[in-house]
């Protein structure tokens, strides 16, 4: 077949650009022209990528081809709570090292738009709510901050943790072997990076935990066709799933709008003699939009949050003009520098980090944008038309660790918050940010996640450093999608499961930084890969057009 080769080659270029340009960021904080040598080296990576791509893919091929594993008919709910208290066991003793837990990632700020009654929306109105409500209420009730952030935090994860069951669960019904299994139990049980999210008060671990729900159910939908719409329990997943994640990360309803466009008009043609079946699956789609837009706004009317700030849709142009003006100033006119300095006052310019936007957008003028947004947007496309490798620079180094697997995580490098200062690496956050404070019944764990989340030891061991870094996962996911594409009898209905993902993925490609939080979702999906790509290779399966109830 003619996509096979042409997605072996597409992939290969792909990763080998990856490569080479994030070597270049990582190593000079720049891309530039490159040598007849890199372009040479560059061919040569482009050829053996090629090959190697198609062979692992062929393997996996005749792999997928020898499963003949039987979905389990016997009951399943004791094998879900069998499970779901293996996964709280095997949490407890982190739980227990790094009590109460890990209250970091703007959990101050949260907390205290709370005990001032002062809300904005840029955090997430019903986690800062939530996170917020039950950290002060049980502070109120007990005298004691750490009490209120490990209630929180306690039954946050009990909460993560029955989505990770039930997809272990799911793994269980749908026959998929028993070493794999035990495999995803301890992945999801004792994988720092998945730990550290399940224990922590960002709002990460729920937005993933909602993301997976809703990729099960859609997984589900995918490979049952209409029967599906029949089955209430699954429908009302696919629903708190899909709107959970809405409410949880701004950018997510964006990349899920592009799902719903797209899946939107494949129903359309497929059921399209089928009027009731139709309706229903739309109603399936948009619902959770519907859900979500309803209760943001009720969120914001009931809190009175200020809803002004546009910097985080803006943080592209904003460091772009930002590098520009820090490396040439001399290119701004007079007029344009007064013009820039309207929106980026000193402050801003003068705190510039290439590799995060934090320092920079937090003095972003919004009144002043608002004001006159046209006068900021005119001079962004001005001087982008005179210095695009600058622009293409600093775009590329906010994002280059989301897809180059050999990036070291260290963004926050010289911030000094709460209890230490970042120097060597910014892996993950760790610490308990005021009002709360660690104390830890078990010293060797703490001191262990300290190690992992400000150290570099696992970022720097070959091998075991692709396993934490987040772009190996998104490239995992990219291999799985193109094996759907070049051999997978039902291609077009399941690479509607990579959709709402790789849509989710270029909103991470226009945010302010690279961080594992904003990618974990990538590495929780990585046990339902085989039983997708099993559903893929597939030819026996009825398909979405399948009727009937179940």
């Amino acid at each position: 077949m003619k996509r096979k080769p042409f997605g072996f080659f597409l992939f290969s270029v792909l990763f080998s650009i990856a490569l080479f340009a994030g070597y270049a960021l990582e190593k000079d904080g720049y891309l530039s022209v490159p040598a007849p040598r890199t372009l040479l080296l560059f061919a040569a990576a482009v050829l053996l990528t090629f090959f190697i791509t198609a062979f692992l893919l062929r393997l996996v091929h005749h792999r997928l081809l020898q499963e003949e594993n039987p979905a389990v008919s016997k009951a399943t709910l004791p094998y879900f709570l069998k499970t779901y208290l293996g996964l709280v066991l095997t949490h407890l003793p982190v739980f227990l090292g790094v009590y109460p837990g890990f209250f970091v990632y703007d959990a101050s700020d949260e907390l205290n738009a709370v005990l001032t009654r002062t809300f904005t929306t840029h955090h997430p109105l019903l986690h800062v709510l939530t996170m917020g409500g039950t950290v002060a209420g049980v502070h109120k009730a007990t005298g004691s901050w750490n009490a209120g952030i490990a209630v929180y935090i306690g039954l946050q994860a009990l909460l993560i943790l029955l989505v990770y069951a039930y997809v272990l669960t799911f793994l269980y019904q749908r026959g998929v072997r028993r070493s794999f299994r035990i495999l995803s139990f301890f992945f999801f049980g004792v994988f720092p990076p998945v730990v550290m999210f399940t224990l922590c008060s960002a709002k990460d671990g729920l937005f993933t935990a909602f993301f997976l729900l809703l990729l099960v159910q859609l997984l589900k939908l995918l490979d049952e066709g209409e029967a599906f719409l029949h089955k209430k329990l699954d429908v009302a997943l696919f629903v708190i799933g899909a709107a959970g994640m809405l409410f949880y990360r701004r950018n997510a309803v964006y990349a899920f709008l592009v799902f719903v466009f797209f899946f939107g008009l494949y129903a359309i043609r497929k059921f399209r003699r089928q009027p009731r079946e139709l309706f229903r699956l739309l109603l399936l789609i948009f619902l959770p939009l519907l859900i979500y837009e309803a209760g943001n706004r009720v969120l914001i009317a009931a809190t009175d949050a200020d809803d002004s700030a546009r910097q985080e849709m803006l943080t592209v142009p904003i460091m772009q003009l930002t590098r520009t003006y820090a490396e040439i100033p001399e290119s701004f006119s007079g007029e344009e520098a007064v013009l820039l300095k309207k929106y980026l006052p000193e402050e801003a310019l003068s705190s510039y980090k290439p590799r995060l936007s934090d320092g920079v957008k937090i003095h972003f003028r919004n009144d002043a944008y608002h004001e006159d947004p046209s006068s900021f947007l005119k001079l962004w496309f001005s001087v982008g038309k005179q210095h695009p490798v600058s622009y293409l620079n600093a775009w590329l180094l906010t994002s280059y660790g989301n897809w180059y697997p050999f990036a070291v995580i260290n963004v926050y490098e010289g911030n000094t918050v709460f209890t230490f200062t970042y120097t060597d690496s910014s892996y993950f956050g760790y610490e308990v940010e005021a009002p709360g404070v660690r104390t830890s019944f078990l010293p060797a764990i703490d001191r262990f996640y300290r190690k992992l989340s400000i150290e570099r030891f696992q970022q720097e061991i070959p091998v075991v450093s692709l396993l934490f870094a987040p772009a190996f996962y998104v490239w995992v996911l990219a291999f799985c999608a193109l094996y759907v594409f070049c051999f997978g009898q039902q291609k077009k209905r399941v690479l509607f499961f990579f959709l709402p993902l790789f849509a989710y993925f270029l909103t991470l490609l226009l945010g302010p930084t690279y961080l594992l939080r904003y990618t974990l979702i990538f590495f929780a999906v990585t046990p339902l890969l085989p039983l997708v790509l099993r559903t893929a290779s597939s030819s026996s399966h009825p398909g979405p057009s399948r009727s009937g109830r179940s």
